[in-house]
């Protein structure tokens, strides 16, 4: 039996892994972008009300202050982390129907794996975003922050597309 909610009630793993595939890099991009803007959204007008216009000075300091480091640092991490343990995906995710699980069994992350997913993130963007770039050339389609916090983004294989067919001559 699975818990995946691609899988019909009484699924087979086999019957799991014929109905998804791994998400690939561009829709997950999309979804990165999705995010970004919904964070932006809701942490600009937050800094704006809290630091006015010299927080988005061309000359403030590196960190502002501490509802900075709350606002900007701390609530996105929570936020995402909770969403992958709750939602199995972040609101990007959400809307192109990406799911983010274990890459071993399918299931939900434990919060030590969504944790150093997180973590993983940084380490992904570091050499010129290259871990990030790997989700394209990985078999898995797993960038460095999904290898370290083991796991996989899927997504149910589309049935959108018809078989190519051709009318005989």
């Amino acid at each position: 039996m699975s818990t995946n909610p691609y899988a019909p009630p009484n699924a087979t793993v086999a019957d799991v892994n014929a109905g998804v595939e791994y998400a690939g890099f561009w829709i997950r991009v999309g979804a990165a972008l999705i995010d970004a803007v919904l964070i932006i959204a809701i942490t600009y007008p937050l800094l704006y009300a809290i630091y006015g216009d010299s927080y988005f000075a061309d000359d403030k300091a590196f960190i502002s202050g501490p509802a900075e480091v709350l606002i900007s640092w701390v609530f996105p991490a929570v936020a995402t982390i909770l969403f992958w343990r709750i939602k199995q995906a972040t609101p990007g995710k959400m809307a192109l129907s990406l799911q983010i699980v274990d890459a071993r069994t399918g299931k939900t992350l434990s919060l030590g794996q969504s944790v150093a997913r997180y973590l993983g993130y940084f380490v992904s963007t570091l050499p010129l975003g290259l871990g990030f770039i790997w989700i394209g050339f990985d078999a898995r389609k797993q960038g460095w922050h999904d290898k370290i916090g083991k796991a996989v983004v899927i997504r149910s294989k589309a049935s959108t597309t018809q078989p190519v067919t051709f009318e005989e001559a």
